[in-house]
């Protein structure tokens, strides 16, 4: 029992040992296809039911598994090799199986607006040198960034212009000019973003201000009329208040950028008009203008009649001229004759007192 112990042990230690330092020769009926670009390897071999039932299936595929990968690495290791760091590695080929992506490919960055406005106008991006020549410095600076050429926040004296306030501080003016263009460029990059995700942007409104202008009043009020649900439309206004300009309805123009289907469609209209040998009627309008004449040429009429009648007395009032008398009213100051119901009005030669 002892020596059959033994001898079983032996056994299973020069078996464990061999499973070690198996061959990396790989006999296999049919070759494997290799796609050494994506470290892939495909077997068609078919699986032998018989012995996959006999061992256990963890150790059955464990064997498949390293046999295949012995398989990879002989083919690995036939292509070019080279030497990076003291460490020989190898040249992998292109791709030939093309796998699919774990995630949705990256959508394409939707253009800024003066990107859009550039595109349309024909406008090419011109590249600049990173370095330029410093005059003061005499030698070549980077052209933006810190130890540019020609800095002049490193100046340390600046000229007041002849128009500023002698006592203003012009380094403060000048940070805070640099400091206001700093997030006016901040909020033109968020308003890029919000228009590519097509949220709408509020206005800028108010900004608050130290010292409020008389026109910045004027606007505070007016929007503040406005802010209500009536739109200021039942809002009463000061005694000596003026009416608010440039509230009216702003005029709308063609979008520079985007979509020009519609002025095509304009343009081409206007071509097909010019283009056709019969003129393009609008009835209505025609119908309307020639109304208008009627009306006009009837007022006319009625306007000569009237004055002739008028100069004849029917008109009542005075006048310079020699007017009769009408039944019921006075005459004018010329000769005149005396009606049936009134005196004749006094001119400067006066006629003989007589029934007419």
């Amino acid at each position: 029992m002892a020596a059959s112990s033994i001898e079983d042990v032996l056994a299973k230690a020069e078996q464990d040992e061999a499973e070690k330092l198996k061959s990396i020769t790989v006999n296999k009926e049919l070759d494997l296809e290799f796609d050494i670009g994506n470290l892939v390897a495909c077997d068609k071999n078919r699986i032998d039911t018989r012995e996959f039932r006999k061992q256990k299936k963890e150790e059955f595929l464990c064997s498949l598994a390293r046999d295949n990968t012995q398989l990879l690495i002989n083919e690995i290791w036939k292509h070019p090799t080279e030497r990076v760091e003291e460490v020989i590695v190898v040249k992998l080929p292109e791709q030939t199986t093309a796998l699919p992506r774990e995630k949705p490919p990256p959508k394409a960055k939707p253009p800024t607006k003066w990107e859009q406005f550039a595109r349309l106008k024909g406008i090419q991006k011109k590249k600049k040198t990173n370095l330029v020549w410093d005059d003061v410095a005499k030698e070549w600076k980077r052209r933006w960034g810190y130890k540019r050429a020609n800095d002049d926040t490193k100046e340390w004296m600046i000229e007041v212009p002849v128009t500023a306030d002698p006592n203003e501080d012009q380094f403060a003016k000048r940070n805070k000019a640099k400091k206001e263009r700093v997030a006016k460029n901040e909020l033109k990059r968020l308003r890029n973003i919000a228009r590519a995700q097509k949220i709408k942007v509020p206005g800028v409104g108010l900004l608050p201000t130290g010292q409020q202008s008389k026109p910045d009043l004027v606007r505070a009020v007016n929007v503040a009329k406005t802010s209500t649900a009536s739109v200021g439309k039942f809002q009463d206004r000061l005694p000596k208040e003026k009416a608010p300009k440039n509230t009216g309805k702003k005029r709308k123009f063609q979008p520079l950028i985007g979509d020009f289907s519609s002025e095509k469609q304009r343009q081409l209209d206007l071509l097909s008009i010019m283009d056709s040998k019969k003129p393009r009627i609008d009835l209505t309008k025609a119908v309307n203008k020639q109304m208008r004449e009627d009306d006009r040429e009837e007022a006319a009429a009625r306007y000569k009649k009237g004055g002739k009648n008028g100069r004849k007395g029917n008109f009542s009032g005075k006048g310079k001229g020699a007017g009769g008398r009408s039944p019921g009213g006075k005459g004018g100051k010329g000769q005149g004759g005396k009606g049936p119901k009134g005196k004749g009005g006094a001119g400067k030669k006066r006629g003989k007192p007589g029934m007419h």
